[in-house]
C-alpha cells in the first residue's frame, strides 16, 4: 500500500511540474521525489495528448478542422503553462544571438523574449498547425491517436537526454536541477516507455516506428548541437527538444501515410 502511495506522489509531482492541472491534495516535495517522478514525465504527455485530442475532436464537431487545431493548441499552452514553448524560445534567443558558451548561457537565463525567440516560436507554431491540418485532412480520427502518441513520445525522448548528455550551467538556479547528471535508471526508462507503448496501442501501425525514429533523430541532432556549443544540455534544451520532437513525429506520420 505504501508503494502505491509513493508512486501516486511521484506521478502527482510530475503532474505539478509539467502542467497547470491542480492537484487537490498537498504533495510533499524533495529532490529525491522529483528524481523518482521522472519516470512519469512521458505519462504526463499521454494525459496532455489525450486532452488535446478530445478538444480537437469536439471543436471539429462544432466548427471546423482549422479552428479545432487552434483551440487545441491554446488548450495545450494553458495546460502546460507554455513550459516547453518557453524553453524553445530561450534556446532560439540564446543560440541565435550568443557566441560562445558563456554568452549563450547568459542570454538563456534572460526572461525577455528577443527577435530570434519570437521568430522561432511563430515558425514552430505555424509548422505544428499545418502539420496537424495535413494529418486531419488525411484522416481525422487517426490524427487524434497521433496527437496522443506525439505528446507521449516527445516527452519520453526529451527525458532521455538526462542520461545521454552532460548537464551544464549553474544547477542552483536551473529548473531542472533535481534531474541533472543522473545515472542510467533502467526502471524509469521502462516505465516511461510503457506510456509510449500504450499510446501506440491506441492505433497499432508499424509504420509509425519511422515517425518515432525521426523524432529521436531530431533529439540526437539537437543533442550534438548543444554539446558542441555549450557542452551539454540545460532545462531549456529539454523543453526545446520536446517541442521539436513533437513536430517531427507529426511530419514523420505524414511521410509514412503518403508514401508507405
Amino acid at each position: 500500500m505504501k508503494t502505491v502511495k509513493n508512486e501516486l506522489i511521484y506521478f502527482a509531482t510530475a503532474l505539478m511540474f509539467f502542467t497547470r492541472i491542480p492537484v487537490p491534495v498537498k504533495i510533499p516535495y524533495s529532490s529525491e521525489i522529483m528524481n523518482k517522478s521522472q519516470k512519469y514525465f512521458a505519462w504526463i504527455g499521454l494525459l496532455v495528448g489525450l486532452i488535446n485530442a478530445m478538444v480537437l475532436y469536439l471543436s471539429f464537431q462544432l466548427f471546423n478542422l482549422e479552428i479545432g487545431i487552434v483551440l487545441m493548441m491554446i488548450t495545450s499552452v494553458l495546460l502546460t503553462g507554455a513550459f516547453h514553448e518557453d524553453g524553445f524560445t530561450d534556446i532560439c534567443d540564446s543560440f541565435g544571438g550568443g557566441y560562445g558558451k558563456e554568452k549563450i548561457l547568459t542570454i538563456m537565463k534572460d526572461s525577455r523574449v528577443g527577435a530570434y525567440g519570437a521568430i522561432g516560436i511563430v515558425l514552430l507554431f505555424a509548422l505544428k498547425f499545418f502539420s496537424l491540418q495535413a494529418l486531419g485532412n488525411l484522416d481525422l480520427m487517426k490524427s487524434l491517436a497521433i496527437i496522443i502518441m506525439a505528446h507521449s513520445s516527445s516527452r519520453f525522448i526529451s527525458g532521455t537526454m538526462i542520461y545521454t548528455h552532460q548537464y551544464v550551467t549553474d544547477i542552483d538556479v536551473s529548473k531542472s536541477k533535481p534531474l541533472a547528471n543522473k545515472p542510467l535508471d533502467t526502471t524509469a526508462l521502462i516505465v516511461g516507455f510503457l506510456s509510449v507503448l500504450i499510446a501506440f496501442a491506441v492505433m497499432p501501425d508499424w509504420r509509425l516506428i519511422f515517425a518515432f525514429a525521426l523524432a529521436y533523430l531530431g533529439k540526437v541532432c539537437m543533442g550534438w548541437y548543444f554539446k558542441k556549443h555549450i557542452g551539454g544540455y540545460t532545462g531549456d534544451c529539454l523543453g526545446s527538444v520536446q517541442q521539436v520532437c513533437e513536430v517531427l513525429f507529426y511530419l514523420g506520420t505524414i511521410i509514412v501515410w503518403k508514401f508507405i
